[in-house]
């Protein structure tokens, strides 16, 4: 299971650092553009870190405060969960909030069908 995190984390990186680059490039050329919306999907989906690094590398997009201020959340939640599963606490607190989530939809199918 860990592999395949750090394989799919590899790939949402690769990408999110590809279309940035290209984002640029095409910037440079008045080419049409990659949206907004496509570059912060990859920063969510776990490229924070590869949109942080194009950003810095090719100097595209840093001053641009509303990308550039969701890009900084994606990228430090990222790296704080990051941290928390290297330091094995991630595991435990999402079987907790799993386990009181499992028992809200429980009371709350039991309370909608009425069985008690």
């Amino acid at each position: 299971m860990t592999e395949y995190i750090i394989y799919g984390l590899i790939a949402a990186n690769g990408i999110a650092f590809i279309l940035m680059v290209f984002d640029k490039r095409y910037a440079e050329n008045g080419s049409r553009r990659v949206p907004e919306s496509t570059l912060l999907f990859w920063a969510f989906a776990g490229g924070a870190f590869g949109t942080v690094a194009a950003s810095r590398l090719v100097r595209h997009k840093t001053r641009k405060r509303p990308f550039a201020t969701w890009m900084m959340i994606w990228f430090w939640l990222q790296l704080i969960l990051l941290l928390l599963w290297a330091l094995g606490i991630l595991e435990p607190l999402l079987l907790w909030a799993f386990g009181i989530l499992k028992a809200l939809v429980t009371a709350g199918l039991a309370e909608i069908t009425g069985a008690a």
